[in-house]
């Protein structure tokens, strides 16, 4: 009996060690299946919530820093356009509202009258830019289509949108646009209760309210998202005649001016009127200046629109732009473009001066704003389906990033802060 014992127990040990292989094999299948769940519970997270994306993004440059999540970044997404030009490559763009048969209008038809005896503008019309692809647009691209006002419906319009499809390759990469009238619009700044984190010590004093002001909310037309974190290049900003963010000196700057006049150009070229500016804000360098398209953007050299993200990156993105006779500001937003697709769109609908704004599922955005169901609140409402909002946006949200918003000039509300009309601008309203 003791030998037959004995015989038995080395032949146990050697079925433990044979089963261990095989457990190893089943722990690293398991700990896999659990990592691709993982990464699709993230994916639909940041696609679904508003919230996930920079929860996600965030936590996980305090744990592998920046650089590596720019290019964990750059492959998830580089990965989901392959996704999508293999399941979507024969789907055709597809339109987003219904344009409407245009009305005859009177070109010298006044705005409504206003209490003053001044006289009106006329109203804000722009030449429809057509398809950026005639073999390749959806019905109805390139057709301006008046953003009427749901509070004042016999109103004429302030602002303008379009919608193109400018990449050959991609029927889905989507550059929605709205065109406002400088003439009657006056364009805001406001920094976010974290971003851009200042590097002054007068910028970390500044209070900020990262809310769009409670006396702006009658006059208020719209809001669209702001520039990159201060780490992702340091870009400059100032407000309320603070400066949060030290100016780069290559960094292209949108800059509105005592007088009401906007600029978008490289700041070495603006610098010299900073004391007469109200707000700035700066972007990576200009996409197009002085109606010459970056030599970044050009041959597929990869310059970086961001500090983050190849300018090859096809993602969703957003810019602003100016007209050549700066009364006309363009914004975008897109869905799966890369910058020269975004690029690209804002030239096409008119903009000689391009800066490109934040980029990433859940940052950009435009919203206008509505009655809402309590009265006299207002709500956020989308440009356009599935980009991330919520009905609070800029009003009652405070917001963790800058923004921008948009109010009615000729109301007879007082005009900010420092502001000093300029004999052009009095004769105008």
């Amino acid at each position: 009996m003791v030998q037959a014992s004995a015989a038995v127990r080395p032949s146990k040990k050697g079925e433990r060690k044979a089963r261990r292989p095989g457990r190893w094999k089943r722990i690293l299948l398991w700990l896999s299946g659990a990592g691709v769940a993982l990464v699709m519970l993230t994916y639909w997270l940041v696609h679904r919530f508003e919230w996930a994306g920079p929860l996600v993004a965030n936590s996980l440059r305090a744990v592998v820093g920046v650089d590596n999540v720019a290019h964990l970044e750059d492959f998830v997404y580089a990965v989901e356009d392959k996704v999508n030009r293999l399941t979507r490559k024969n789907e055709q763009p597809q339109a987003h509202w219904q344009v409407p048969t245009p009305a005859p209008l009177p070109s010298a038809a006044p705005a409504p009258a206003a209490a003053s005896d001044a006289p009106r503008l006329p109203p804000f019309t722009l030449r429809d830019p057509g398809p950026a692809l005639k073999a390749w647009s959806a019905p109805g691209d390139g057709k301006w289509v008046p953003m009427l006002d749901a509070r004042r419906p016999g109103e004429p319009a302030y602002m303008l949108k379009t919608l193109l499809h400018p990449d050959v390759g991609r029927s889905w990469a989507e550059v929605f646009v709205v065109a406002i009238d400088l003439r009657r619009v006056r364009a805001y700044a406001v920094a976010g209760t974290r971003e851009p984190a200042a590097d002054s010590p007068e910028g970390e004093k500044y209070q900020r309210t990262a809310l769009i002001p409670a006396a702006h909310a009658e006059e208020l037309l719209g809001a669209f998202n702001g520039g990159f974190m201060t780490e992702h290049g340091g870009y400059g900003m100032k407000v309320d005649g603070v400066t949060l963010v030290k100016p780069k000196q290559n960094a292209c700057t949108i800059a509105v001016y005592d007088d009401d006049s906007m600029r978008i150009a490289t700041w070495q070229e603006l610098a010299e009127g900073e004391p007469r500016m109200r707000w700035y804000r700066q972007a990576p360098e200009c996409m197009w200046e002085h109606d010459k398209l970056h030599p970044g953007l050009q041959g597929g050299k990869g310059l970086k629109w961001g500090a983050t993200l190849d300018g090859d990156t096809v993602i969703r993105r957003s810019a602003i732009g100016l007209n050549a006779s700066r009364d006309v500001l363009f914004v975008s937003i897109t869905n799966h473009s890369s910058a020269r697709v975004l690029a690209d769109g804002m030239h096409h609908a008119g903009a000689v001066d391009v800066a490109q704004l934040d980029v990433n599922w859940s940052y950009p955005k435009f919203v206008t704003f509505e009655p809402g169901d309590a009265g006299d609140a207002r709500v956020a409402v989308a440009l356009a389906n599935g980009f991330e909002y919520s009905p609070d946006e800029y009003i009652r949200k405070k917001q963790r990033r800058d923004f921008f918003y948009l109010m009615r000039k000729d109301t007879g509300l007082p005009p900010p802060a420092g502001f000093v009309a300029s004999p052009g601008e009095a004769r105008k309203d």
